[in-house]
């Protein structure tokens, strides 16, 4: 699923500007809650000792986007205010995780199991 959603997130990133739906939200905080999403996902499957390859991962990625922008020439341009919305957003997500929502998939997968989940000692 987590893939899935990095690809959708590819996708619509790279889709001409017009082509997109108005959600009446600034784009720069569009960016900074989709990675910080993704950053909170991917924390949640991975443990804490991988979260510095999530991040970096994650930002690759939003440079890769931008570049790609850039070079596409189809109603979108790479801008460098959207690598550090990105940024920001993987900045949160990584204090969400390790404040307490990093291993959620451990605690669902208890939950639904109908054990306690384990806490991780990482």
């Amino acid at each position: 699923m987590g893939w899935t959603l990095i690809l959708i997130a590819i996708v619509a990133c790279l889709l001409p500007g017009k082509s997109l739906p108005n959600t009446g939200v600034n784009d720069k905080l569009e960016h900074a809650l989709l990675y910080c999403f993704l950053t909170v996902w991917f924390a949640g499957l991975y443990s804490r000792a991988q979260y510095w390859l999530i991040a970096v991962g994650l930002f690759l990625m939003g440079c890769g986007i931008e570049v790609a922008q850039g070079a596409m020439h189809m109603g979108r341009m790479a801008d460098v205010r959207d690598v550090m919305a990105n940024t920001a957003g993987i900045t949160v997500g990584l204090l969400l995780a390790l404040a307490g929502l990093g291993g959620w998939a451990t605690w669902i997968d208890g939950w639904t199991r109908g054990r306690e989940p384990a806490r991780s000692a990482d």
